[in-house]
């Protein structure tokens, strides 16, 4: 009997494999970090043959520690860390460089080429998105114009270029296929048609031999080839944003989620037409079930939150473990007057400078490192905030008919209290953390069960998530304004620090 369904979570740090029971619990789980390998300033790259070979080893390691064989699992989904870039020889299946991590800023001068006299929004109303070095097409491009040989090689259809689930996928199937929500952060999908726009990938020089078939969220693609799960069919495959909306039972126009990782990432649903935003937001492919219409999400995506708590202990040392932060923050009872704007990358949503770099702003000799700890939790806060505005005003704007009355919430930086309850104050709203916080890789399963019918419905989803702990804001609305005045003024100190 097969009793269970599997995860594969590729994230921006690790891989892990997730096994879930038909209530949406967790029942075991493997995990293995990769390194982040930094050649330049701005430069962040993984290996994709370490991806890999974790990823089996993740499978393998979480099947032992339950006592379980193919037989128990019904299905496995997969779900990525989306932008990231890998390109590898279709016959060999050797990459050609070094997955481009979606962080990475190496294609700023090529974006701004691409935009052309239009600008930033030159491809926004058929891709939903403004150009950026965030996305996979211009990373795309970089390798194509700088690896050796590529080009002509990919020209000649030896090269495939997938994001991270098609990398994995090829791995475990031999299929080269995505799904839409992982198309739809490349720029190179039509958002409307669901297809390669061939116009736009003749103007990024991307031949269209070398992309992956797009298929649905949700739908037997094939059975995993080799390993402990040989087999097994492989039915879901969700980027990790969109996997964690629907994680959190978020299928119904209006519900929004925020989840709290390496960077942060919130996304509203918008029903089945997609809604172009006029406040710096993304315009993305939520999520599609098999032959339904593709359901639309605004996203708003901040690129640095839980990696400047890793900054703040691996390169200043101030703390030896993420979890030292909450108390040494608790230690002071606010940030002393420092602000930090961890604009590593630049700003993404809803700024979206290019120009801009990191600052730590307010300094006096007052302050220590337990109020610049505190700093560090309340950017992730203030970052948020940007993007519930950003959401609220286009709501506005579309007649979405949207109150945010409560914020749903996931992800590794959830379990801090003191980050929870700032959070609810600068957002004057409760914020709601769900009992299984595994979000992305539970939407990942839900999407592969759905499709073999180990959940006969969407409802079933819905019936799984329950709260576990709200935050109700108690900060005074003077000390909310006071507070957001001085997070604008240290954010614009950031503008035009690079040329």
């Amino acid at each position: 009997m097969r009793r269970y369904v599997a995860a594969i979570d590729q994230g921006t740090t690790s891989s892990r494999c997730i096994v879930f029971d038909r209530g949406g619990r967790v029942v075991g789980v493997a995990q293995r970090e990769h390194e982040q390998i930094f050649p330049r300033p701005g430069w962040v790259e993984h290996d994709p043959r370490t991806i890999w070979r974790n990823t089996e080893l993740v499978i393998g390691e979480v099947l032992d520690s339950l006592d379980l064989t193919r037989d128990d699992i019904a299905a496995v989904g997969v779900t990525n860390q989306r932008e990231t870039t890998v390109v590898w020889d279709r016959a060999t299946g050797e990459p050609i460089h070094n997955a481009i991590v979606w962080q990475d800023t190496r294609t700023d001068r090529l974006v701004t080429e691409l935009g052309g006299d239009i600008g930033p929004t030159r491809y926004q109303e058929r891709t939903g998105l403004p150009l950026s070095t965030y996305f996979a097409g211009p990373k795309l491009r970089w390798i194509l114009d700088t690896v050796e040989g590529a080009r002509e090689r990919a020209e000649a259809g030896e090269l495939c270029f997938g994001t991270i689930d098609s990398w994995v996928l090829w791995n475990l199937t031999g299929e080269h296929l995505t799904d839409v929500t992982n198309a739809s952060r490349t720029m190179l999908m039509d958002l409307r048609t669901l297809r390669w726009d061939p116009e736009i990938c003749a103007e990024f020089g991307v031949p269209k031999s070398m992309l992956p078939e797009i298929r649905s969220s949700s739908e037997v693609y094939r059975e995993i080839v080799s390993g402990p799960l040989a087999g097994v069919p492989v039915a879901g495959i969700l980027g990790d944003q969109q996997a964690a909306t629907f994680g959190q039972a978020c299928l119904s126009p209006g519900e929004a989620k925020n989840t709290y990782g390496t960077g942060n990432f919130m996304l509203l649903n918008t029903g089945t037409t997609p809604v172009l935003s006029k406040h710096g937001l993304l315009t993305t492919v939520c999520y599609r079930l098999g032959e339904q219409p593709a359901v639309y999400a605004l996203e708003g995506s901040i690129a640095v939150t839980g990696s400047l708590v890793q900054w703040f202990r691996d390169n200043l040392g101030i703390i030896s473990a993420a979890e030292e932060i909450e108390s040494l923050a608790r230690e002071v009872d606010d940030n002393g007057g420092a602000y930090i704007v961890p604009a590593f990358s630049g700003l993404f949503a809803p700024r979206w400078r290019s120009d801009a770099r990191g600052v730590i702003a307010g300094l006096t000799r007052f302050v220590n490192k337990a109020h610049l700890a505190r700093a560090v939790l309340e950017s992730t806060a203030f970052q948020t905030r940007e993007v519930v505005d950003a959401m609220r005003a286009d709501a506005e704007s579309e007649s979405l008919g949207l109150e945010l009355t409560t914020l749903k919430v996931d992800g590794g930086m959830v379990g801090n209290d003191l980050l929870m309850q700032f959070q609810a104050d600068i957002l004057d709203v409760p914020v709601v953390r769900p009992v299984v916080n595994e979000t992305t890789a539970l939407g990942a399963a839900y999407a592969a069960g759905l499709a073999v019918g180990y959940w006969p419905s969407t409802e079933e989803i819905v019936a799984n998530w329950a709260a576990d702990r709200t935050w109700r804001p108690t900060m005074t609305e003077r000390d909310r304004s006071d507070h957001l005045r001085a997070w604008n003024k240290a954010v614009e100190r950031t503008y035009a620090w690079v040329d």
